[in-house]
């Protein structure tokens, strides 16, 4: 099936077909961009919405948590979709429910219409993200010109975190925090009405072997429980946090039995096993992803309460970090994996992330943007770049075309899974230590409350760096798809 999918020359009638191509890539990317977005684009926008909607600052998590959860657990659903019933349908279902999904953020006049349009938009996310990626595998089939590609796609997954921080802070100054689900809207619908122009059409639907319903329900229940654990236990009674992970666990043991009875399992067993790189590489992103999500999360809340900026101030703080991530996505992590391999580029890559985190846990309650927040944003930007491109690499590379959507749909789900659980750990961190310090009233006791989160996001991190030392396999150039050019738009022409 993944080779009828293939845009091949002869698909495309008027126009050069690699033109056709890339004007394919930098569609889907545009939709993952969208996706990438608002996982972070609510950030500066959290104070203005817990002023409007009047949330708790526990239940503020939810508007980001509620959009994760959904997202990651029915990311494999979401693979395993594009695979039986073809990419392009399933790529333009998602974009038309992600899009919906976001008018009713926008509009939402409740805490609970929000969580809900944020869980609607976390399953649309789901269904775009495995099918765009493996669009972009099954059409750039030569070696340097999938990772030209890649170059590109890394560039919108590793920097469009910071863009939406950024265009957070804009709209939410300038016109209102529901802009920033609004925005969606135009940019959705001009990506549904370019689908069929520029995506090669899919084969007849073949749904043979059933839908794994079940499965993905059961994973992202026994995720929501976890959370729910986690971000309560400042507050549930011990018994009630014990009896929600219990129960999470359960669920997930359920998960596991039906996966290995199912006809269509999301997860087939022996998939890791066949692939070690893969293995590595999802425990590597989920672990990287805590102390980036986190330091998103909580960069924001330390410039806003501790600096006191403004939500316009917050976001073109982010800037400089969004410049670097884009510079070194198109040119320098390309090259410091072609010189040095995958996995030297994801030690590096995450070093760097580690030093950002820990420079950020020492800014001080007075401190200036110059001296206290730019170097550390700088440094992880750099790191971002370079680790998270190697890591997507890493997991894609040698992974058979008809097992496209599900190595995709694993590396989003491992993304969002340790971004979930990640700011739900970090955020519950901060809270205790803030509250062990001084009370949360005082602005010393939320900074070191924010401190105690980016040592424990550096310590994922880190956690990632050995895993990725002691469990990768090096991928080099000429090992197959994951060689990368020098540069990457190389040849890339209009």
């Amino acid at each position: 099936m993944a080779e009828e999918n293939v845009i091949e020359p002869k698909t495309y009638r008027k126009g050069r077909p690699a033109d056709r191509r890339w004007l394919a890539l930098y569609l889907v990317c545009a939709a993952q961009l969208m996706i990438v977005l608002d996982g972070t684009i609510v950030n500066v926008a959290l104070p203005a919405i817990q002023g409007s909607l009047g949330f708790s600052e526990a239940g503020l998590s939810w508007v980001v948590n509620a959009y994760l959860l959904t997202f990651g657990g029915f990311l494999l659903l979401g693979g395993r979709a594009g695979d039986l019933f073809g990419r392009r349908r399933v790529f333009a279902a998602g974009l038309a429910l992600f899009t919906f999904a976001s008018l009713l953020c926008g509009i939402a006049g409740s805490q609970g219409l929000l969580v809900a349009a944020r869980a609607l938009q976390g399953i649309g996310g789901a269904i775009i993200a495995p099918a765009a990626l493996s669009i972009i595998i099954t059409t750039f089939k030569e070696p340097k010109e999938r990772a030209r590609a890649m170059g590109i796609w890394a560039f919108v997954v590793s920097g469009g975190a910071s863009i939406g921080v950024l265009l957070g802070g804009v709209l939410t100054q300038t016109m209102g925090w529901p802009w920033i689900f609004f925005v969606n809207g135009p940019v959705g619908l001009v990506a549904l009405v370019l689908c069929r122009p520029l995506l090669a059409p899919d084969p007849k639907p073949d749904a043979r072997g059933g839908f794994d319903l079940p499965g993905a329900f059961l994973v992202t229940a026994s995720l929501v429980a976890a959370v729910y654990a986690i971000v309560g236990a400042a507050t549930n009674p011990p018994a009630v946090s014990g009896i929600l992970l219990l129960l999470s666990a359960g669920l997930m043991a359920s998960f596991a039995v039906v996966e290995r009875r199912s006809k269509a399992p999301l997860v087939p067993p022996g998939v890791f096993a066949r692939s070690r790189n893969l293995t590595v590489s999802n425990v590597v992103m989920a672990l990287a992803v805590v102390g980036m999500v986190g330091w998103f999360f909580f960069s924001a809340l330390y410039l806003q309460r501790v600096l006191g900026y403004d939500s316009l101030g917050t976001g073109l703080a982010y800037l400089p970090a969004t410049i670097a991530l884009g510079v070194i996505s198109q040119g320098p992590a390309a090259r410091a994996v072609n010189r040095f391999g995958i996995k030297p580029t994801i030690i590096g890559g995450l070093g760097l992330m580690t030093l950002g985190l820990l420079l950020f846990a020492r800014a001080p309650v007075g401190g200036s943007f110059l001296v206290d927040v730019l170097p550390g944003m700088l440094v992880l930007g750099v790191g971002a770049a370079f680790g998270f491109m190697a890591v997507i690499l890493a997991s894609t590379s040698g992974v058979p075309e008809n097992e496209a959507g599900l190595a995709s749909g694993l590396v989003n789900t491992s993304q969002q899974m340790g971004g979930a659980l990640g700011l739900a750990a970090l955020a519950a961190v901060a809270a205790a230590y803030t509250a062990l310090i001084a009370g949360p009233g005082t602005v010393s006791a939320l900074n070191a409350g924010y401190h105690a989160a980016f040592l424990a996001g550096a310590g994922c991190v880190l956690l990632g760096i050995l895993f990725a030392a002691a469990g990768l396999r090096d991928v080099r150039p000429g090992d197959g798809p994951a060689e990368i050019p020098d540069h990457p738009l190389e040849h890339h022409r209009y």
